[in-house]
């Protein structure tokens, strides 16, 4: 917030921010004839979409005062998009202006009377938002003069001619220094004590309270050799202080974290110890057995993981030297200080012998821990250290975007140091000057509390050069992908460019090179985007663009992206040049999933060490699939969809980025985030805070037994195993890609230690959390049986009731509960392995109808219908799983055709007649009346589902409430305020008095949703806060709305479909009997196989769908039927009721 105050008098508290779509009709309105005479006339929404920042200045009413528009190359047409630098070059030599530090504005409306302290105000936040920004050019007409309020901040530099119009054009220029400073440091002195202490004490009061008033004063007296503290100054006032010490502990650092990418921050040694000759024979078969079967895929790179060669870089050090000399000896006279200029005169000396699988990125996967990952070798460093670390830093909130000046003072302290390292509590958020370092990767056997960050001393240089590839730049482009995986895919683009300028088939290709001194730091290869209809009509590309306003050449499509990670910082940069120099506005990166084909390595999604992803994801955006309508494509024919939006290719997630985002920052959130469970809550709840693209979360960790679900490990027409609730399918995993934002652990939670805030897992692996997110949901267990001797004629009321008992005997190798995909693909093979379609009973035990849809998957697997035997236990109340006659009728019609036999009401007693039941070969039950034994070769169990007995214990265990289901409130808290709860496993307290509604009877996806509402509160500034509700209202549940499904293929073929609105279960006969009920419109015949039932409440809405085919059906248009107005589809009442509607499959 800032004060302006106008030359009446009149003061208005402002604030910036960046500008949005709706603020164009606002900045229409402030455009003045003198506007159009400056800038030309513009087209606001487009130059918005083209900008690469926009600021708008507010009001404290939210009234917009000014707006300014900025973007990386000249208007008027002065100079050429890729090429003005050295047109402002010649124009004055002495200003070294380069696509690093240079914007351009094009645009500049405020309101008269506070004109000149709006603009201001904005330059000095756009100074502030861009830390590498030291130049402003404003480009007029040379008959034009600025006016009062421009020409208070822009000096003229010259007069250039443009392109296109035969009239010069003047220059004008705004510095940094004028505006927001580059800071002075130097050696902290006594004397600053007491400008640092009130900054410190705004922050924090535990040093003082721990080592004393005057802890800091003492600080600075004991500087030494090893010790240094150095201020930042303005105006004579220290505003920022920084303590750096040359001792640090190397090897717990090693010990806790992956530096092989820098050298283990050490110097080369004869004697270092980088890789095992096992080690490296395996991993050189893996490589090549990883590159033949990645062959035709999508072309990905991992981040690069070493810096350049030793020899290279001792080449190169003159001119790093000189560079740096002279941006620092300019920086001095910019902004007054008369600090010494950097000497670099050593860069590290770094091997690039280290394995290739460490994957260095922005997130950290501290929490991974995969139990059939080998023991990774882990190399020995020899040599002296080159770090020195920071031990203390604060500075002033109004100069901490310039916290990276810090930087070149303080490497000069150290001359023998090349890295500077930095550890932080894991929850602190991130502020300006670690944004610049490279956060670290730990091993899953680290215990440290704290995460490190680590920048090289060659970070600092400026002189970054974004430039296309040339012929040349191939030894070096080797030379820096020599380590990745897919170095041989990168060469060969290259290679095309350098040919060609083409793919094979004919798509320009382009390819730019990131250098420093003349050393190749980055690659980077595009071609034009050529399925962009089929993007923009299956992904939500424009939430983030106007498409209208882009040209079809603009959009790009990037293959590949590797940059060293020493200079991390400037990837967004880099993105920048790319647009800039390849006239483009968009790019779009394609990640693919996993193929059991081997298109992709199997394990390359849950292995981090061979997943391979651009270093450049967490500067791009995810972009959520649309919602697609199921076209009936024969039927329309000529009237289809085009086939560029219709076809059907390998399913992708879409990354994006574009000009309006290069300079926009995202929101780090490394809090740890631990969800247990993959079960559809769990997957709703980390998709929503993965598609929140202005945050980034570092931390998220997934436990779960099988890892990411969406392996397709059953092809299209064997999942039919299980019913489906339709909240997520392969296609949905594939394009949502979550292995790219979330760590796997792969294993059975065991226990939950609430002190030490970790999971314990299967394996006795810990997990850490800050945030723990139980959605493990309920499953089918093992029943026991109930041990009666049926030779004694025993009927169901003279046996007890096992149901509450848990089996704890060994579980037969034949028996099946089947839970997840996994659990359906073991019970696939042990039908194929055992010749079970073609001998042999099996028995499917349950009355859920998963015991349906498994009756139809072995009958379509070829196993006789004669020899398959329904068992179904009493059921635990009136209401069937299908709850529609109908339907069950044509269900049980369709078993008895199959020669399917049915046994009601019984009561599994013995395996084996009580004999060992390891493997079962015959099975007993109880009935009303008489007991029977049946042979048997396999057995599925469809039981009433429950809480998993490992998941109970580890709940009771932890001491959470636990009361048949784990006790929440209805913001999903248990009573462990870091510990959340939801989906099935859960239970509304007893204190809201509604024990019969939970979230069984909500959908799974919208309470992942809401979960992840809830949360992101704790980490999103930019929402409300929560207020808390009315002490009259505290009481009340949450009532989600959307529907409630199930579907599958159930005996006789039948396609099947139930939508339905949250509700406690009730007979559907008792429900037609209110008087409220609504209507009913029902065409076909269920046993037909044409049966299709809509009910519309009394508001006219479509409450309930069924549908049971023999055809398959578009089953994803139906569900978006549920919630819509009767009037919105045609006046289906008014239609049904003229018998106008026959079939409403076809309607």
């Amino acid at each position: 917030m800032s004060v302006l105050t106008s030359p009446r008098g009149k003061v208005e508290v402002v604030h910036c921010r960046r500008t949005e779509s709706q603020d164009v009709y606002c900045i229409k309105s402030l455009i003045r004839k003198f506007t159009c005479k400056l800038f030309g006339k513009l087209n606001i929404i487009y130059l918005l979409e083209k900008a690469n920042l926009a600021v708008t200045l507010c009001n404290d009413k939210e009234e917009i005062m000014a707006q300014a528009t900025f973007l990386d190359y000249p208007n008027w047409n002065v100079a050429k998009q890729d090429d003005w630098v050295s047109v402002f070059r010649e124009l004055d030599s002495d200003i070294p202006c380069t696509p690093l530090n240079t914007l351009f504005m094009h645009l500049f409306v405020a309101v008269d009377e506070y004109s000149v302290g709006c603009c201001k105000e904005i330059l000095r936040t756009v100074y502030k938002a861009v830390p590498e920004l030291h130049f402003i050019f404003l480009i007029v007409p040379s008959y034009m003069s600025l006016g009062s309020t421009l020409i208070t901040v822009f000096d003229q530099v010259g007069n250039i001619p443009c392109l296109t119009y035969e009239e010069d054009f003047a220059v004008h220029i705004c510095h940094r220094h004028s505006h927001y400073p580059q800071l002075h440091v130097r050696k902290a002195r006594v004397e600053d004590h007491d400008d640092l202490m009130p900054i410190f004490m705004r922050y924090d009061t535990i040093l003082k309270e721990t080592y004393g008033e005057y802890f800091l004063a003492e600080l600075i007296e004991a500087q030494d050799e090893e010790n240094h503290a150095v201020v930042c100054e303005v105006e004579g006032t220290a505003v920022g202080f920084m303590s750096v010490c040359s001792r640090v502990n190397m090897q717990l650092l090693h010990e806790c974290f992956d530096l092989g990418p820098f050298h283990g921050l050490c110097f080369p040694h004869p004697d270092d110890v980088l890789e095992s000759p096992q080690d490296l024979s395996v991993r050189r078969s893996q490589d090549a057995e990883l590159r033949s079967s990645s062959q035709g895929s999508q072309k990905i790179v991992e981040e690069l993981q070493e810096p350049v060669s030793p020899d290279t870089m001792e080449n190169i050090q003159g001119n790093i030297a000189r560079e740096a000399a002279s941006e620092e000896a300019l920086t001095a006279v910019q902004s007054g200080n008369v600090s010494e200029p950097e000497d670099i005169e050593k860069l590290s000396d770094i091997s690039t012998g280290y394995a290739q699988y460490h994957h260095v990125s922005s997130r950290s996967l501290a929490s991974l821990v995969l139990p059939e990952e080998p023991v990774h070798f882990r190399p020995i460093y020899r040599g002296a250290s080159a770090a020195f670390c920071i031990q203390l830093f604060c500075i002033d909130e109004k100069y901490e975007a310039r916290s990276l000046d810090f930087m070149n003072f303080v490497f000069s302290l150290f001359s023998d140091k090349n890295f500077c390292v930095i550890s932080l509590p894991h929850l602190t958020p991130e502020f300006f000057l670690i944004q610049n370092f490279v956060k670290m990767v730990p091993f899953n056997t680290c215990t440290l509390e704290q995460d490190l960050y680590v920048f090289h001393r060659a970070g600092l240089l400026k002189s970054i050069n974004i430039r296309f590839a040339t012929l040349l730049d191939t030894p070096g482009v080797e030379n820096l992908v020599s380590t990745l995986m897919l170095n041989k895919s990168i060469l060969e683009d290259l290679d095309r460019y350098n040919k060609a300028r083409k793919d094979p088939d004919g798509t320009l290709l382009q390819a730019f090179v990131a250098e420093v001194a003349e050393q190749i730091v980055g690659i980077a290869v595009i071609r034009n985007e050529m399925d962009i209809e089929y993007i923009r009509s299956h992904y939500n590309i424009e939430d983030f663009i106007y498409f209208s306003h882009h040209q079809r050449e603009e959009h790009g499509h990037m293959h590949h992206f590797a940059l060293n990670p020493i200079f991390r910082h400037y990837t967004k940069f880099f993105l920048k040049e790319i647009l800039r120099l390849g006239f483009k506005s968009c790019l779009y990166y394609r990640v693919y999933p996993k193929s059991r084909e081997g298109k992709i390595a199997v394990f390359q999604f849950q292995n981090p060490y061979a997943h391979s992803l651009t270093s450049a994801l967490h500067y791009l955006v995810p972009v959520r699939p649309r919602r697609q309508i199921v076209y009936p494509l024969e039927k329309l024919g000529i009237n289809a969809p085009s086939k560029a939006v219709s076809k059907d290719p390998m399913s992708y997630a879409l990354n994006h980025t574009n000009r309006k985002l290069t300079l926009e920052p995202k929101i780090t959130v490394n809090a740890k985030i631990i969800v247990v469970g993959a079960s559809s809550v769990g997957i709703s709840f980390l998709e929503t805070l993965v598609f929140c693209s202005h945050m980034k979360f570092n931390n998220l960790t997934l436990i779960s037994t099988h890892g990411l679900p969406g392996k397709k490990l059953l092809d299209t027409e064997q999942r039919k195993f299980l019913a489906s609730d339709h909240c997520f399918n392969d296609k949905d995993y594939a394009l949502m890609s979550l292995c790219s934002w979330v760590n796997v652990v792969v294993g059975r939670m065991t226990g939950i230690d609430r002190a030490a805030k970790h999971v314990v897992l299967s394996t006795d692996e810990i997990v850490p959390y800050d945030h723990l997110i139980l959605c493990t949901g309920q499953q089918y267990q093992v029943p026991c049986p109930t041990e009666a001797d049926i030779s004694q004629h025993l009927t169901n009321r003279e046996v007890p009731n096992s149901s509450q008992r848990r089996y704890t005997g060994k579980v037969p190798c034949n028996h099946f509960t089947l839970n997840e995909e996994e659990d359906c693909f073991k019970a696939l093979i042990w039908i194929r392995n055992n010749s079970i379609t073609t001998e042999g009973n099996i028995i499917v035990y349950g009355n859920t109808i998963d015991t349906y849809t498994t009756v139809e998957t072995l009958l379509n697997l070829g196993v006789s219908g004669s020899r398959i035997h329904l068992v179904q236990p009493p059921p635990a109340s009136t209401i069937t799983c299908i709850n529609n006659y109908s339907v069950e009728s044509a269900v049980a019609d369709a078993l008895g055709a199959a020669g399917v036999t049915m046994y009601r009401d019984a009561i599994l007693a013995q395996w084996n007649d009580g004999l060992h039941p390891d493997p079962i070969y015959s099975a007993s039950f109880t009935t009303p009346t008489k007991p029977f034994r049946l042979q048997c070769s396999m057995f599925f169990s469809f039981c009433e589902k429950n809480v998993d007995y490992e998941t109970f214990k580890a709940l009771n265990d932890a001491c959470l409430v636990y009361d048949s289901r784990l006790v929440i409130d209805t913001n999903f808290h248990t009573n462990d305020i870091a510990i959340r709860a939801a989906g099935s496993l859960t239970k509304f307290s007893n204190r809201y008095y509604s024990n019969e509604w939970t979230h069984s009877n909500f959908s799974s996806k919208e309470i992942g949703f809401q979960l992840a509402a809830a949360m992101l509160h704790l980490f999103d500034p930019t929402l409300e806060p929560v207020t808390e509700p009315p002490a009259n209202l505290d009481r009340l549940i949450p009532m989600y709305k959307g529907a409630k499904i199930q579907g599958g293929i159930l005996p006789g073929s039948y396609h099947y479909l139930h939508i339905a609105k949250p509700a406690i279960p009730t007979p559907l006969e008792v429900q037609m009997a209110q008087p409220n009920y609504g209507l009913e419109l029902v065409t076909g015949s269920a046993k037909n196989g044409t049966y299709f039932r809509i009910h519309i409440n009394k508001y006219k809405m479509v409450e309930t769908i069924t549908c049971l085919s023999r055809e398959p059906f578009p089953a994803s248009n139906y569900i978006r039927l549920f919630g819509q107005h009767e009037q919105l589809l045609n006046n289906l009442c008014a239609r049904y009721d003229e018998n106008l509607i026959t079939d409403l499959y076809s309607t």
